[in-house]
């Protein structure tokens, strides 16, 4: 390789780091809900309905067990878990604790629990 590859790459790589750097401001905190099966439809319906909060997420299948878990079938009972959804709300902290508050009054169930962690970069492949 020669030097003006490596110049090419090194500029390609502050680009992506820059562009990482200024989506890092913008999204600081992640806001992950623990959800029972039975109410993903109802919380994806009020989140899509909340795009100033919410304007992208992920969820993915999950198992909950200890204390706080809510076993209702037979077999939940038998395996010391029950099925959940995990969702991944991206964005910035201020706006991630009002829309839990939003969820909160809108959803009063106490089988979702959820915690909110910080996001030192967010970005995308580019």
């Amino acid at each position: 390789m020669n030097n003006d590859t490596h110049t090419d790459k090194a500029k390609t790589m502050n680009n992506v780091m820059t562009k990482q750097i200024s989506n890092a401001k913008k999204y600081d905190a992640m806001l992950t809900l623990a959800i029972p099966v039975t109410l993903e439809e109802e919380i994806l319906d009020f989140l899509m309905l909340h795009p100033k909060w919410a304007s992208g997420f992920s969820i993915i299948d999950a198992q909950g067990m200890g204390h706080g878990a809510s076993l209702l079938s037979t077999m939940e009972k038998v395996q010391g878990r029950c099925k959940r959804k995990l969702v991944f709300i991206v964005g910035r902290d201020d706006e991630l604790h009002l829309l839990l508050q939003a969820l909160g009054q809108e959803i009063r169930n106490h089988d979702v629990a959820y915690w909110i962690t910080a996001v030192s970069a967010f970005g995308r492949l580019q």
